[in-house]
């Protein structure tokens, strides 16, 4: 496992966006923070649930997982399509947070898909995974409208999130493995570009944590979120963007 990258208690770890990644995706992203990998990938397709049949409104979907070779150990592959609950709940988040920006009626009846397979794990790959896919959506919207799929551009602003933590005592923003690993308290935070929150995932993993130090997660968080949309913004235009 890669070792810590020297940085300050609230600096991001170096970032790394690369656009149209794949050629086959509607929308594609390698994003890199830290030695963490991730490849997004965001596909149309002109069906929804069939819950959602007739009412004229899309849907936005996630899916998640780890290749074996991810992490310092072999990681078994999923067996029928069968994530474990870990990626359950990584790819119900991703989905959750990526739905919170997109207005289901503009996206009229089309159901958009969004991959995330982790290529290495150095801490931080749901986060890393909903800035990435939040980009291959982007993508994948302006195809849709370009190729008249998609009605109305159905994105209503950016969403990105990053992890936060305290280790012996001190705030840390964007834990990687080892920092990870060695948290007393560990947090994912996830929030619109209007400064809105759409996830707050804390928890005390060796001790409880006062409410000042919660405030001063947040803080680091919302910095650290701030610089992650400039980055964003930037990929709209650019192929390749680092941070």
């Amino acid at each position: 496992m890669a070792k810590t990258i020297k940085r300050k208690t609230n600096q991001l770890r170096p970032i790394k966006i690369t656009r149209k990644f794949t050629d086959y995706a509607h929308g594609s992203v390698l994003i890199e923070m830290g030695q963490t990998r991730i490849l997004c990938t965001a596909s149309i397709e002109s069906t929804v649930p069939s819950w959602l049949a007739g009412k004229g409104k899309g849907w936005v979907t996630a899916e998640y997982s780890m290749l074996p070779s991810s992490t310092l150990h072999r990681k078994r592959r999923s067996k029928n399509g069968h994530t474990d609950g870990r990626g359950t709940e990584i790819q119900r988040l991703i989905g959750r947070v990526l739905r919170s920006v997109v207005d289901m009626k503009k996206l009229g009846e089309n159901l958009i898909s969004l991959d995330c397979d982790v290529l290495q794990a150095d801490g931080g790959t749901r986060t890393a995974a909903i800035c990435g896919a939040y980009i291959a959506l982007v993508d994948a919207v302006a195809f849709g409208l370009k190729e008249k799929l998609i009605p109305e551009n159905p994105i209503t602003q950016a969403v990105a999130a990053i992890s936060v933590g305290i280790i012996d005592g001190k705030v840390h923003l964007d834990l990687d493995y080892i920092l990870d690993s060695s948290a007393d308290v560990d947090m994912n935070v996830a929030m619109t570009s209007n400064g809105e929150f759409v996830e707050l995932q804390g928890t005390g993993e060796r001790t409880t944590f006062s409410a000042d130090e919660l405030t001063k997660m947040i803080t680091f968080a919302q910095k650290g979120i701030k610089e992650i949309f400039k980055l964003q913004k930037m990929a709209q235009t650019k192929r390749i963007v680092k941070g």
